[in-house]
């Protein structure tokens, strides 16, 4: 599979510091051609080279679409789609596409012949990075098989650990659709353990994973089973009869369907655009199996607006709500809990919502609410380098977490408790990006009402994690 030979036009990646325009014009030169851009041409063999382990239809039914261009430039427009593709799927190191007249006696005059060359990547590759989670920073070792069998499979294994002694193993396979990355099948196995000091409880985890991926025209939609067999310890002797009631083993086995819509222009500072996302979860429902039975459902809605000197207006809403099934309880590790430097600010981790002798055991009920102003430092307006790293904001969050008696109220009396009681607070603070998935915050927060269980955290108040209420 060195080379395969299609029946048209070629596309050819010499060398990852050239362009496809730049190939082109010097070949075209030294062939003594020159097209222009409307001139009509006929792609007539387009050449693959570099091939390895790839199977040959993975880059055919991407190149195929050069035999359709009728001018000189739509070959280029459509040669640098090819080359964005081809490098979209993961399995080759670099993609280099090189246009040139047809050879040979039987060659049109308006003919051109296209090569695609194309380095695969390592068959085993390492890495060791840092992470960065929820207020918790992870060391992260890795080692990956990519392109396993020749149609951009992946085979993954990392090992974490956190600074919150946090510790996590998970081996992971992918199978893209069709050799459709937005299309892809996962199983992973995992085994994690993390402590929770403001709950006194630590929990480990083993379990499998299964992931059905499926794009469509207004999003993407997951399809998860999860079967995780859990084990809750106390972390220590002072932990509350609540926690102590709720230790020892559970076995989970659950199905959840995540739908995602996000047309921001990027996660982090983004500028315009909104992010909708739902998720529903039945545990324990017959076939499933499993000790662990509840019905969950979770909303969250981002929608962020422009204005006049790099000022951004943003504001976000989270809510969820989950209910027993079976005359069942919920166990503490599947609860809601909010409150924290990521979420309701101005309150401690999960330091929001019902408490037992000291220890926060979370709610079945929720909502929260942020309103921020994003501004750039006034030294630094944003115009590239370190001012496209920083902001500053000013903000307003609210909130409540709660359990409701869904059998004995109806919808009313369920607002009206959620309503009242609830907390707010507001403050100032500036915000570093970290690379182009997580931020770090330094904030002043004002906690202005707040219930006697809650672990209230005023004045100043940092964290770091991926995603921010």
């Amino acid at each position: 599979m060195g080379t395969v030979h299609a029946k048209e036009p070629e596309i050819n990646n010499m060398n990852d510091q050239h362009s496809s325009h730049d190939n082109m014009s010097e070949d075209h030169h030294r062939n003594h051609h020159v097209f222009h851009g409307d001139i009509k041409v006929k792609v007539e063999k387009v050449h693959i080279e570099g091939l390895g382990r790839t199977k040959d239809d993975m880059v055919t039914k991407h190149v195929n679409q050069l035999f359709k261009a009728q001018t000189f430039k739509d070959v280029i427009l459509k040669s640098g789609v090819v080359k964005q593709e081809l490098e979209e799927l993961g399995v080759f190191q670099g993609v280099g596409v090189f246009i040139d007249t047809s050879k040979g006696p039987e060659a049109r005059p308006d003919g051109l012949d296209v090569t695609v060359i194309v380095k695969e990547t390592r068959r085993i590759t390492g890495n060791a990075h840092t992470s960065v989670g929820n207020n918790e920073g992870s060391l992260v070792l890795g080692v990956k098989c990519p392109n396993l069998f020749g149609r951009a499979e992946n085979l993954a294994a990392e090992y974490s650990r956190g600074t919150k002694h946090s510790i996590g193993f998970n081996t992971t396979f992918t199978k893209p659709l069709r050799g459709n990355q937005q299309k892809r099948f996962t199983v992973s196995a995992f085994r994690t353990s993390g402590d929770f000091p403001s709950s006194s409880y630590k929990e480990t985890d083993n379990g499998v994973l299964l992931d059905l991926v499926l794009p469509s025209f207004l999003g993407e939609h997951s399809f998860k089973w999860e079967g995780n067999w859990r084990d809750i310890s106390c972390l220590t002797r002072t932990a509350s009869f609540a926690v102590r009631e709720m230790s020892g083993h559970s076995v989970k086995s659950s199905v959840k369907h995540l739908y995602t819509r996000d047309t921001r222009n990027e996660r982090i500072y983004p500028t315009q655009g909104y992010l909708l996302q739902l998720s529903q979860e039945l545990a324990g429902f017959k076939a499933l199996g499993g000790d662990v039975q509840f019905l969950k459902g979770e909303a969250e809605l981002q929608m962020n607006r422009k204005f006049f000197s790099d000022c951004v207006l943003s504001c976000s809403l989270q809510a969820g709500l989950m209910k027993p099934l079976n005359y069942t309880e919920t166990r503490i590790n599947d609860r809601f809990f909010i409150g924290g430097p990521t979420s309701v600010r101005g309150f401690n981790f999960r330091g929001l919502g019902p408490h037992t002798d000291g220890d926060s055991v979370g709610g079945e009920a929720y909502w929260a609410t942020g309103l921020h102003l994003y501004t750039p430092l006034p030294f630094m307006p944003g115009r590239g380098g370190l001012g496209d790293l920083i902001r500053t904001h000013v903000f307003l969050n609210a909130g409540n977490l709660c359990n409701l008696n869904l059998e004995e109220q109806n919808i009313h009396q369920h607002l009206e408790q959620l309503r009242e009681n609830f907390r707010w607070s507001y403050g100032a603070g500036i915000i570093l990006r970290l690379g182009r998935i997580a931020r770090f915050e330094l904030n002043y927060v004002i906690p202005k009402t707040a219930q006697p269980m809650d672990s209230v955290n005023a004045g100043l108040q940092f964290g770091v994690g991926l995603s921010f209420l």
